[in-house]
């Protein structure tokens, strides 16, 4: 049998035992899976032992950046199994690698390089600090990410913690657990110990569960476990979990902040109907991770408990002055994971136990099942979207930046009221950059409040009850310029998170924007895209290729602020499918009115409404019935303002018949009635995107979708051959519909916005190009116009541009289709006079018709909104005031 000094040549058997040092006993038993293939135990041991041989036997500090992968991982365990303490940072925070590496000074540093291969900086073979025998590890707090303060943590802590988790999970050698959260993170930390504790497997990735990838691979490795935040289960909902498939799941954890109750029952109840328990857990840092666990079958009936102590552990309740009651105390917790103590400085490394009891700093009360609740705080530390952060270090990190301030914390927010100078004004931005810069919270989760002086007792103490009252203050605009006189040359640094969500909120009529929506996750459609784009554009910059799909919070200026200059003459870019909405419907209206004949336009607007769809209402965290509730929203914006204006012109003339009003022409006819087919274009874009949608509504497409998110569209446009080529011969016995026939067009273009590999853009380009010559029969020039706006669609994403040419091709493409619907009444009327006016007062009324079109339906959405509030107020119980 394998002793640890076989398995590290030079390492003493003194080391304190720790299961680093016994992964060879596991065998050929799997350890790490990951996209790459599978490691077992056997050699997750022998590169552990490499490792540490390279590391030495001289204990020294390790600085290590975390990462999700396996070098890292090796890295970890080997410091640990040979001695050395690591100091653990995470490694996407270049700031906190920098800050801890001078504030501690690390004998050696190990982290990524540019290319992915890990380095080791071994700056000295012997240490320069005292490390107590004892010390194995040091975290950063929850919301002390970069600070000097860190959590000592023992070997003993360690393995103390990871055999009490597995032994309330029921860990065993058949489970694998994927790792949804990082490394560097305590709680992340404690899943790879407690399941590399029991021979347990581990499906290393980095992917979010909001990443179809992530199932694939969940599926694939026969996970049976994750880990989850309160954030995670909202991302869950948005990929449609809960119709997942998912055989081996056995059971899902919860910690890092509190989950609401509805929330916690529901997922118990879900976990209850598909055979796997939902774990509510309770654990801070200084605890190694975890001091409480719910015990699965009492999450539906107690699910604002945090439940039972781990084993090992024990709580006891302190009186609390400031919670007077026999029933509640500040919760203490005793047990062998209890932390050595804090370090602040190098010299901290040498200090033993210096702390038995953890007093976890929240008031708690024991119910009469013997359960434990969480009722409020004993210290002003508030635990913000799961980051804890100490309002009083808030303000003195104001003060040292010129803001006197108080801070408290409101639900999942931190409320800052500052003083304005006699004759001057608060900097708003700047105390909330500060503020956001130091913590790590999303400007969204900082609510800063200019006040004349701060609030105060009648004791002269800070009245935080009143800070927390505070009514919001008007967040500076982008044209707002800064207090010290100075021009705004960044946008971006003028319109902060809160303003984007804002302009969001205005653009799509949303009333739920939050920092974490996308313009997808909100329902956008190709009828807003181009105004929110061009909107966001101008206040930020230069957009990312994929901005439709990134959260509010990341939109960043991606290239350096250009000098101020006039609007028109600014050099900026202008997306492709943008510029050929434009130039469509502008080549469509002139055609028809004989100023030139450049046809083609309106099949090419076919080809690129299937590349909006698969952009805008594919969004791969959205579930099946999400999806389907966004493509019928945007088939109403499309449906009813052309119903009504074929309502108000029919009277007036002989041009439509009532097959036009509802949009059935193409279907019933009479098909010889030459002005009747106008709108064949409107037709054929409903009739596709309600098949498309349909069909998108089966469970089975919907998956089929989400996995092979190419190969589906390419598919549906080789059946859309059949009628295009009319292979059948259907054309010559019935009237096949203009959306019958031209459909694959629309799938090709969905397949080019799902392109993602120069292979597959080759592909889509080739079927394009074979297949649309031809489908003008004597008309070449139009095919090859098809042809040539589809190639550019596929290939150049962005057209370099101007201010002021974004401007007018936005308006078009935005307007494309309310000025084909109309123009078809305003040409004649001014056509015989000139041709150019004639097409200019077309384009014109139909921007016209969009405004309103627009304004109107806000408008009854508001109002809408605004029934459904009252109607669900007035059947609402008054509500009872409950501890939080």
């Amino acid at each position: 049998m394998l002793t640890p000094s076989d398995l590290l040549p030079g390492i003493p058997d003194a080391t304190p035992p720790l299961f680093a040092r016994r992964l060879a006993a596991y065998g050929d038993r799997t350890a790490l899976l990951t996209d790459g293939g599978e490691l077992s135990y056997r050699a997750l041991a022998e590169k552990v032992a490499r490792t540490a041989a390279r590391l030495g036997t001289r204990r020294r500090l390790v600085l290590l950046a975390g990462a999700n992968t396996a070098d890292v991982l090796v890295t970890y365990l080997a410091a640990l199994a040979a001695g050395h303490p690591v100091l653990l940072v995470p490694g996407d925070n270049e700031e906190a690698v920098r800050s801890l590496t001078a504030a501690y000074d690390p004998d050696v540093v190990v982290g990524a390089d540019r290319s992915g291969q890990l380095r080791f900086d071994e700056r000295r073979a012997v240490s320069a600090h005292e490390l107590h025998p004892d010390l194995a590890l040091l975290l950063s707090t929850s919301g002390s990410t970069g600070s000097p303060k860190l959590v000592r943590l023992s070997y003993d802590n360690l393995q103390a913690n990871a055999e009490s988790i597995a032994t309330y999970l029921d860990i065993g050698e058949d489970d694998r657990a994927a790792t949804t959260l990082p490394l560097h993170y305590c709680y992340g930390l404690s899943v790879i110990n407690s399941h590399l504790l029991r021979g347990a497997g581990l499906v290393l990735t980095d992917l979010s569960v909001a990443d179809d990838r992530f199932w694939d691979l969940f599926r694939a490795a026969r996970a049976t476990t994750f880990a989850a935040v309160p954030y995670t289960f909202d991302l869950l909902d948005r990929t449609g979990f809960a119709g997942l498939r998912l055989p081996h799941l056995r059971y899902v954890t919860q910690a890092g902040g509190r989950l609401a109750p509805d929330r916690v029952r529901h997922y118990a109840e879900l976990g209850r109907r598909d055979g796997w328990d939902l774990y509510v857990m309770y654990g801070q840092t200084e605890a190694t991770a975890r001091m409480a666990y719910l015990p699965p079958h009492l999450a539906a009936g107690h699910p604002e408990a945090i439940g039972v102590p781990v084993p090992g552990g024990s709580f006891r309740l302190e009186a609390h002055p400031d919670w007077p009651g026999q029933d509640t105390g500040e919760l203490v917790y005793s047990g062998p994971n209890v932390m050595l103590g804090y370090a602040e400085h190098p010299r901290d490394l040498a200090r033993g136990r210096t702390v038995t009891d953890l007093h976890t700093g929240d008031i708690g009360r024991r119910t009469p099942d013997g359960l434990y609740e969480i009722v409020g705080r004993s210290s002003r530390f508030v635990k913000i979207l799961g980051l804890r952060v100490d309002p009083e270090r808030v303000e003195t990190l104001l003060l040292g930046h010129g803001f006197t301030a108080l801070c408290a914390g409101r639900d999942d927010e931190l409320v800052v009221a500052v003083t304005v100078p006699d004759g001057g004004e608060a900097d708003v931005v700047g105390v909330r950059r500060t503020v956001t810069g130091a913590y790590g919270l999303p400007p969204r989760a900082v609510a800063v409040h200019t006040v004349p002086q701060l609030p105060r007792l009648p004791t002269g103490k800070p009245d935080y009850e009143a800070v927390r009252r505070l009514v919001p203050a008007p967040t500076p605009t982008p044209d707002e310029r800064p207090p010290d006189g100075t021009d705004v040359t960044d946008p971006a640094d003028a319109m902060d998170v809160t303003d984007l969500c804002r302009l969001y909120a205005e653009i799509l009529d949303r009333t739920d924007v939050t920092p974490e929506s996308s313009f997808v996750s909100l329902g956008g459609d190709s009828l807003s895209y181009v105004e929110m784009s061009l909107t966001l554009e101008r206040a930020l910059g230069h957009l990312p290729p994929d901005w439709h799909t990134r959260a509010i919070r990341d939109l960043r200026r991606t290239e350096p602020a250009q000098p101020p200059t006039r609007e028109g003459s600014r050099r900026r870019t202008l997306e492709t499918s943008i510029a050929l909405r434009a130039v469509a419907i502008v080549l469509i209206v002139g055609s028809h009115i004989h100023i030139f004949y450049v046809k083609g336009g309106a099949h090419l607007l076919l080809a690129v409404a299937g590349y909006n769809l698969a952009r805008f209402h594919l969004n791969p965290t959205a579930e099946r019935r999400e999806r389907v509730r966004h493509g019928l929203r945007s088939i109403a914006r499309i449906v009813l303002p052309s119903l009504f204006w074929i309502a108000l012109v029919l009277p007036f003339t002989d041009d439509y018949v009532l097959a036009n009003l509802f949009l059935l022409h193409s279907v019933l006819g009479p098909h010889d009635h030459e002005t009747a087919v106008q709108f064949w274009f409107i037709e054929a874009l409903t009739y596709i995107l309600v098949a498309a949608v349909a069909l998108l509504g089966l469970r089975s497409v919907d998956r089929a979708e989400r996995r092979f998110p190419f190969a589906l569209p390419m598919t549906i446009a080789a059946l859309g051959l059949i009628t295009r080529y009319d292979l059948l011969g259907l054309g010559n016995r019935f009237h096949l519909p203009s959306a019958a026939v031209a459909f694959w067009l629309f799938a090709l273009g969905w397949a080019a916005a799902k392109a993602d590999t120069t292979r597959q853009r080759v592909l889509v380009t080739g079927a394009a190009v074979a297949t649309i010559p031809g489908f003008f029969p004597g008309e070449p020039f139009r095919d090859a116009v098809v042809t040539a706006g589809f190639v550019l669609l596929v290939w150049v994403r962005t057209l370099p541009s101007r201010g002021r040419v974004n401007t007018v091709a936005g308006v078009l493409a935005s307007s494309s289709l309310y000025i084909y619907l109309t123009h078809w009444q305003i040409f004649p009327l001014i056509k015989d006079f000139s041709g150019w006016p004639a097409l200019l007062a077309s384009l014109l009324f139909g921007i016209g018709y969009a405004t309103v079109a627009t304004r109107v339906t806000r408008s009854l959405s508001a109002t809408l909104r605004a029934r459904r509030r009252r109607g669900t107020n007035s059947a609402r119980p008054e509500p009872r005031p409950v501890a939080s």
